[in-house]
Formats: structure tokens, C-alpha cells, sequence
């Protein structure tokens, strides 16, 4: 089983580091947006509040994207098919795929925290490998979240436009703008369903409340309830998508 999972991963990475392109807006495209955050925000106090829910934000809006997007073109290709084909389960599939694209969700990540830290020197309080690990816990959710939304998408174009209605709601409910206790009381009822929530309000209280993964056991324990169910529904529903 895993030696499986392993080779679908090995063959994703290696495909996605031949791709320059990809690599480059990899890299690029997060750190010209949080730039932008930076120097839209000139007050050091905001920017510090405003730096965890935007890097909650990014890990899960690039991590969908890149995911969503690259295992569309497998299927396009026929690459699924030839895998489905194969002696192979489809939760091992969903797995080898997660984990290939979880390497490039990570290095986002761990770009982009770097970043806004000793570039925009954003200020923290908790422990730099907590910090990381919850981020990494964001990131399995977005490609996650990513394979499972791919499955209903035909081609790129409708994977985009997945974006307004399944990332905007949350980024606009999450907390990002304004805490979530001042929105009407049926937006806060909607905003408890929504994973982001629970990972703007982790990456806060680690990064401003000094506290640690013990702290905010609900908010990983929500996160990780919320990947391994949409791996399930990925893994259920793939047939469905190799075919489409």
C-alpha cells in the first residue's frame, strides 16, 4: 500500500519540478500578494493582527488551486484512467496524490511564513515548529479540499470557477476582515461550519497568544476531521471524475 502511495507521489513531484512555470509561480505569485499585504498595511500593530489569517488564507487558496488544477490535467491526460486501471485502490491514488501535492502545499507555506517574518517583520509569539506544523495542517486541508473539488470540474476553466464558491465565502467569514463574535448572528452560525475559521482562529492564538497545539485542540481536531473526510469523498467519488 504505501509502497504505492510513495511512487504516485514521486511521479507527481517529479512531474510538477519539470514544470518552470509552475515552480515559478509556486514561489512567486504568494509572495507578490503578501507584499501587497504588507505594504497596504503601514500600522505594525494591524499588520501583526492581519499576517496569520492572511497566511491562513494563502496556504489554503494556493494549496486548492495548485492541487485542483494539476490533478485536472492528470485526468485530462489520462494519467488517472491508466492508474485506475491498475491494481491499485483509489484511496491509495487519493493518498499518493495527496502527498506529492502536499510537498509543494508546504514549501508555500513554509515560503511565505519565512516571508512575512523576516521580511514584513511581522511579530510572533509561539513556538516557530508549532506554528509550522498547524500551517502544514492547513495545507493537507487545502489539497484535500483541492482533489476532492477537481472531481466535479471538466476543465480548468470551471476549476476556477469553484474559487468564488468555495474560498471566497470563507475568506470573507473567516475572520480575516473583521472577527467573526461582530457579524450577524446567522453569519457566525454559517462561520462555524467552515474550516478556515478554525484555521485563521489556530494560527491566531499561536501566533499572537503565545499558546501551543495543546491550546487549540478543537481547531486541529476540526481541520484534520474536515481532510480526512473530503479524502474519503475524494477516494468515493473518483471514478466519477477519471470518467468525466
Amino acid at each position: 500500500m504505501f509502497n504505492q502511495i510513495f511512487t504516485i507521489a514521486n511521479r507527481i513531484i517529479y512531474q510538477l519540478i519539470r514544470d518552470r512555470r509552475t515552480m515559478v509561480l509556486l514561489v512567486a505569485v504568494p509572495l507578490v500578494i503578501a507584499s501587497i499585504v504588507g505594504v497596504s498595511i503601514p500600522e505594525k500593530q494591524m499588520l501583526d493582527y492581519i499576517a496569520p489569517a492572511v497566511l491562513a488564507v494563502l496556504i489554503l487558496f494556493f494549496g486548492f488551486l495548485l492541487t485542483g488544477i494539476s490533478f485536472l490535467r492528470e485526468r485530462s491526460q489520462g494519467t488517472l484512467e491508466r492508474l485506475m486501471a491498475s491494481p491499485v485502490s483509489k484511496l491509495d491514488i487519493v493518498g499518493g496524490y495527496l502527498l506529492g501535492f502536499l510537498l509543494f502545499a508546504v514549501l508555500q507555506t513554509m515560503i511565505l511564513f519565512f516571508y512575512l517574518i523576516y521580511v514584513l517583520n511581522v511579530s510572533f509569539h509561539g513556538e516557530l515548529w508549532q506554528i509550522i506544523v498547524f500551517e502544514i495542517i492547513i495545507g493537507i486541508l487545502a489539497v484535500c479540499l483541492g482533489i476532492f473539488i477537481s472531481v466535479f470540474a471538466r476543465n480548468e476553466f470551471q476549476m476556477v470557477q469553484f474559487i468564488p464558491l468555495i474560498i471566497l465565502p470563507q475568506m470573507f467569514l473567516c475572520g480575516l476582515l473583521w472577527p467573526v463574535e461582530q457579524m450577524p448572528e446567522y453569519l457566525q452560525w454559517i462561520a462555524r461550519f467552515l474550516p478556515l475559521t478554525y484555521g485563521v482562529d489556530g494560527i491566531r492564538a499561536l501566533m499572537l497568544q503565545g499558546q501551543g497545539l495543546l491550546d487549540i485542540g478543537k481547531e486541529i481536531g476540526v481541520l484534520a476531521g474536515y481532510a480526512a473526510g473530503l479524502m474519503i469523498l475524494a477516494s468515493l467519488t473518483l471514478r466519477r471524475g477519471a470518467s468525466a
